[in-house]
């Protein structure tokens, strides 16, 4: 079939590392990001570390509000210039992008109504629902005295230690599942292997998730 002949390269862009793979490759390549990473480093680095790869088509994953293909408005962790770029003209070749979060949500779906909470450099959310992907900036609803992110956030868990960091991850799992009724709860991101418990009706993802979503973003029967 036609669909099974698409080679794809996945990129998916963090606060601390962008991560690439590209359909049939072994193993995944990790390239450091940070707060001052812009889309011209993003595209070298990644055409650099991607060149031993055959890819016909890419799939973004960005940490940020996407909309239309497009990002709208500029990372929380990252640098400038991302919602003003042309990636299509940088890598010469189709290109879809899709919220972060939104695409491990993908990846983990099976079928049942998911929530995903993606514990890393912030907070990303997402739903999946009837192979309809619904991104959601959770992370930045108010909560306590600021906004989820800052309370679940890798800076928080830096600054106060896991104890308070896990009993804010518990509060957040009980209100989003309270908001959102979902019928599976998948906990993402880097940090989530962290927890020591893992609450009723959860169950941990991993980042080859987000590689999968980026795959299966190209078929047809899922929609935004």
């Amino acid at each position: 079939m036609e669909k099974n002949r698409k080679k794809i390269l996945v990129i998916d862009i963090g606060g601390s590392n962008v991560k690439i793979l590209a359909t049939g490759a072994a193993e995944r390549i990790k390239i450091p990001s940070g707060a001052d990473f812009k889309p011209e480093e993003m595209v070298e680095l990644v055409k650099e570390n991607a060149s031993q790869w055959e890819f016909d088509m890419i799939t973004i994953g960005f940490p940020g509000v996407v909309k239309d293909n497009r990002i709208v408005s500029e990372p929380v962790n990252l640098g400038e210039g991302w919602n003003t770029f042309d990636y299509q003209a940088a890598f010469n070749c189709p290109i879809k992008i899709i919220n972060d979060a939104a695409m491990q949500a993908l990846g983990s779906y099976e079928g049942k109504k998911l929530l995903f909470l993606g514990l890393g450099t912030g907070l990303g959310t997402a739903i999946v629902h009837h192979n309809t992907i619904i991104p959601i900036e959770g992370g930045h609803l108010p909560f306590k005295k600021k906004t989820f992110e800052e309370y679940v956030g890798k800076e928080y868990l830096t600054k106060s230690g896991s104890k308070r960091w896990e009993k804010n991850v518990l509060k957040t799992v009980e209100i989003f599942r309270a908001a959102f009724q979902p019928e599976d709860i998948l906990l993402g991101g880097g940090n989530s292997k962290l927890l020591t418990t893992i609450p009723e009706g959860c169950r941990l993802g991993t980042n080859d998730n987000a590689f999968k979503g980026g795959f299966k973003f190209w078929e047809e029967d899922f929609k935004l």
